[in-house]
């Protein structure tokens, strides 16, 4: 419920850091830089001083700060208050997740969810957006979370999340040396690609696409269905990949892969939940908002 641009303002002005603020968030760092300057614009004050490499609040920011702490902690009680309607729930809940998700988002949340509800049956599948949704039409799932951009008519979209693609390359390889590159040069990166149904290839493809670049004009090496497959490949070739911010945050750290930022493209996406129309179930409702109330935390 927290409105992104301004949980990237309250994660900023806690940790008094662009990049660590971006590693929270699994967001670049100029990603960061946008939506905070979007803010000001939007507010017309400057929220923040730049003495070097280190920043502070202004006057304008610490008043904000007041403010969204004090929203924050409204959204909090509010949540909890509302789930104290369906606590111990009780009853089965089926849910599908994409890959990504699955991988990088969900296990800590699911882990909590059981915890806190355990008289919850839970089963839980993976695989591409298009498959979730599809076993979601099926009537085998209850929801699901996808990352994808479908509009099937019997689906109700909602938004749950927001994450970033990067692309990366292994650390020390000759593609490294280059911190950015123009968008004509992404044409003769040699590239490892998802397979199609993935949704995190849709949206670069889309992406892409609005940049003026058409995904066969790409310079596709192989094409492999995981993110973790794509990591170990990149460690031992000299290719680059479109990935989550979310799937490469401990490499990145571990300074085994780098980002190289593509000149004029920014490629985001918004994680969704899935459900049936008509199908409002309480139990998917209270797994929903537990969601995200636990997303990011720390």
């Amino acid at each position: 419920m927290f409105d992104f641009r301004l949980k990237v303002f309250y994660t900023v002005a806690q940790k008094l850091s662009f990049t660590k603020a971006a590693q929270a968030l699994f967001v670049t760092q100029p990603a960061v830089t946008k939506h905070i300057r979007e803010l000001e614009q939007q507010l017309g004050v400057a929220l923040f001083k730049r003495n070097g490499n280190s920043i502070a609040l202004t006057a304008a920011g610490q008043l904000l700060l007041q403010h969204a702490q004090k929203i924050q902690e409204a959204y909090t009680a509010l949540e909890n208050d509302l789930a104290q309607f369906s606590s111990n729930a009780g009853g089965s809940l089926r849910v599908g997740a994409s890959t990504t998700l699955a991988q990088y988002v969900l296990p800590s949340i699911l882990a909590l969810f059981k915890t806190s509800q355990p008289t919850v049956n839970f089963s839980f599948v993976t695989g591409n957006s298009n498959q979730v949704e599809q076993l979601l039409m099926q009537g085998q799932l209850d929801m699901g979370i996808v990352e994808g951009n479908s509009h099937h008519p019997q689906v109700t979209y909602e938004p749950f999340a927001r994450d970033e693609i990067v692309l990366v390359t292994k650390a020390g390889n000759q593609l490294s040396r280059y911190a950015e590159i123009k968008l004509e040069q992404l044409l003769t990166v040699p590239l490892v690609m998802r397979e199609h149904g993935s949704g995190t290839r849709d949206v670069v493809v889309r992406s892409l696409a609005g940049a003026g670049i058409h995904a066969k004009d790409l310079k596709a090496e192989i094409f492999l269905d995981s993110s973790e497959s794509i990591k170990q490949y990149l460690l031992h070739s000299q290719c680059a990949a479109f990935l989550s911010m979310h799937s490469v945050s401990k490499e990145l750290k571990q300074r085994e892969l780098t980002v190289i930022d593509v000149k004029g493209l920014d490629i985001s996406r918004t994680f969704q939940f899935i459900s049936l129309h008509g199908q409002n179930a309480p139990l998917v409702d209270l797994f929903k908002r537990f969601c995200l109330r636990h997303y990011n935390l720390g």
